[in-house]
């Protein structure tokens, strides 16, 4: 396991003692670290990396600004690499890994693991059935509780829609892949909340981000698209949700509505009240035998292909490009997504609309 403070480990070992190893029959929670304790080394990464061998793999849980140098490290060495969302902040970064991923001939998947939720991946396949693409509208929120937890880099490292709204991007990308492209991106923000008290976030944190994009169809010049899409880290409180999510998708034969936030299983209790749960996702309660039973949650199983593609590319039995074809998200395939954040955050802080082109076979923006 690799971090940057070494004196942050004992507190993690106890915690994946306490939650993990305690809870579940024969779960080995034991790791090496880096950097040692009492150490502090924003580069132990690569002390990690270098002690690996070409065709293993690392995943990277990361603040937004380091997935890119982590990652790029990683693929240069042969290493295969599951980074999560958003895979970079930059556009020309995501170019650079999608170049070096090829290569180097290694995996690189992003960590959308809504595309393995069974309710989105079904959605996608039915709105192939709507006709050309005419309006999306997402929806995501945490409540503001969650700046206690993000103060050290909300507003400074990241925004609240590289880490909310890249979830709901990623799926309509994923919807309209072959169908439309993204043309232009007009940003606006709402500000006021994380900055004031008790949270006393940066001045430049947005409390909530909105994106409004251009759609152009493939196929049919006059078909043209618009999608919103909303994040929010200010949410009420005690809502009985830790985030809101929901999306509207449109097409010229019907349209598809899809609330991941309430899935028909609520449970109340007189101290706290009614809180809805989502199991689908990642199931916590052992099995009957007491082992760890969440291989079935679309949490679970976005790592799980990951690692079968870097054991099937390890292998021989597959290419990487391989992937691409699949609907994975894999790192070509999730370049838009990244094109439509940067270009979003671009807006805000330039206050103007960015244009999303493609070039030979790069997206740019300008």
């Amino acid at each position: 396991m690799v971090g940057v403070n070494g004196g942050k480990f004992p507190a993690i070992r106890q915690h994946l003692q306490e939650n993990i190893e305690n809870v579940y029959k024969d779960m080995d929670t034991s790791f090496e670290e880096y950097p040692k304790e009492g150490n502090i080394d924003p580069e132990a990464y690569k002390d990690a990396i270098d002690k690996m061998s070409p065709g293993d793999a690392i995943i990277v849980f990361t603040p937004d600004s380091t997935h890119h140098p982590i990652s790029l490290y990683a693929i240069e060495r042969g290493i295969h690499v599951l980074v999560t969302k958003p895979a970079t902040k930059l556009l020309s970064h995501h170019n650079e890994l999608i170049a070096a991923a090829r290569k180097h001939n290694v995996v690189c998947f992003v960590e959308h693991h809504k595309r393995f939720d069974p309710v989105y991946s079904d959605a996608k396949v039915r709105a192939q059935a709507l006709g050309e693409f005419n309006f999306f509208n997402a929806w995501m929120s945490q409540p503001k509780s969650q700046l206690e937890t993000f103060r050290a880099w909300a507003g400074k490292d990241s925004d609240i829609s590289y880490y909310l709204s890249s979830h709901h991007i990623d799926i309509c990308c994923w919807i309209l892949q072959d169908k439309a492209v993204p043309t232009r991106v007009v940003a606006s923000a709402a500000t006021g909340i994380a900055t004031g008290e008790p949270y006393n976030c940066v001045p430049q944190t947005e409390d909530t981000i909105t994106l409004l994009v251009d759609w152009q169809s493939i196929q049919s010049p006059g078909h043209k698209g618009t999608a919103v899409y909303t994040a929010s880290w200010t949410a009420p409180l005690k809502a009985g949700i830790h985030s809101a999510q929901h999306w509207y998708y449109m097409g010229s034969k019907g349209d598809i509505n899809v609330d991941q936030a309430h899935r028909g299983y609520d449970i109340t209790v007189d101290e706290t009240g009614k809180t809805w749960y989502n199991p689908f996702y990642m199931k916590y309660s052992p099995s009957e035998t007491g082992h760890f039973d969440g291989q079935r949650g679309y949490g679970y199983i976005s790592i799980e292909k990951f690692i079968d593609a870097a054991r099937e590319v390890n292998a021989g039995v597959a290419k990487p490009s391989d992937y691409d074809g699949y609907g994975y998200p894999t790192i070509t395939n999730t370049v838009l997504t990244t094109a439509i954040l940067n270009a979003g955050r671009i807006s805000l802080d330039e206050k103007r609309a960015v244009g999303i082109k493609k070039i030979g076979d790069k997206w740019i923006l300008e």
